[in-house]
């Protein structure tokens, strides 16, 4: 890799760190397309498709990907990062089995954060109450100050167990960890919802719009502009 290539890929992390995501995905495209495969900037270019989603970018993802497996600077770590967006990108596209099924390699041979945080989403997701119960009080143990996990944790008791009350103690600890989670914010406006107080609702709604949306998230902007519209 030579000084214009490192330049170009500097170059176009500073725009993706910026906010300029249309630059920062044109610029990756052409080092992507001149043959420059390395995963140093292959793995944001990906992580930049999935949050702007839509079945084309999920499928780009898929193909970059394959391409960063055999980058010469793909380390042990990278790697189960690439993992974890590959899987991603298989589960937005409706591969939700085959999405399980690499992040639970993964988590195999090298148990961490990323993988507790979106296991523990998907095993939701699936409806598995008794795997994502055990899996998710697993990821607490793992991490008991991971907003991710927290809130992972709350989704099961509010979506699978039906049981707001122990999910609310949840998502309360993950609000205060980060205030700008897309999730649950949405969980603690239907609270709001439910107990009369629209302003609060609104509030949250609002700031969970200003988030950063993955397919990872179970709000997605449609629910949330709904949610806004109801009240």
């Amino acid at each position: 890799m030579g000084f214009f290539d490192v330049f170009k890929i500097n170059a176009a992390l500073k725009l993706h760190q910026k906010g300029d995501f249309d630059g920062a995905q044109k610029a990756y495209e052409e080092l992507y397309q001149s043959g420059c495969h390395r995963a140093f900037y292959l793995l944001p270019y990906s992580v930049l498709l999935l949050r702007k989603g839509g079945e084309a970018n999920y499928q780009k993802v898929k193909e970059i990907l394959r391409v960063a497996e055999k980058a010469k600077d793909l380390t042990p770590e990278k790697r189960q990062q690439l993992q974890m967006n590959y899987a991603v990108a298989q589960y937005a596209l409706g591969e939700m089995e085959k999405a399980i099924h690499l992040l639970e390699a993964s988590h195999r041979k090298n148990p961490c954060g990323l993988t507790y945080q979106a296991l523990g989403f998907l095993y939701v997701e699936l409806g598995d109450l008794e795997k994502a119960m055990a899996f998710n009080h697993e990821a607490l143990d793992y991490d008991d100050e991971d907003p991710v996990v927290l809130d992972n944790l709350a989704q099961t008791y509010y979506r699978l167990a039906n049981d707001k009350e122990k999910a609310l103690e949840y998502f309360k600890k993950a609000n205060e960890i980060k205030a700008t989670q897309i999730d649950t914010l949405y969980f603690l406006a239907l609270y709001d919802i439910e107990n009369g107080n629209r302003a609060a609702a609104r509030e949250k709604l609002e700031t969970a719009l200003k988030g950063s949306f993955s397919p990872l998230n179970h709000a997605t902007r449609d629910k949330i502009n709904a949610q806004l519209a109801a009240i």
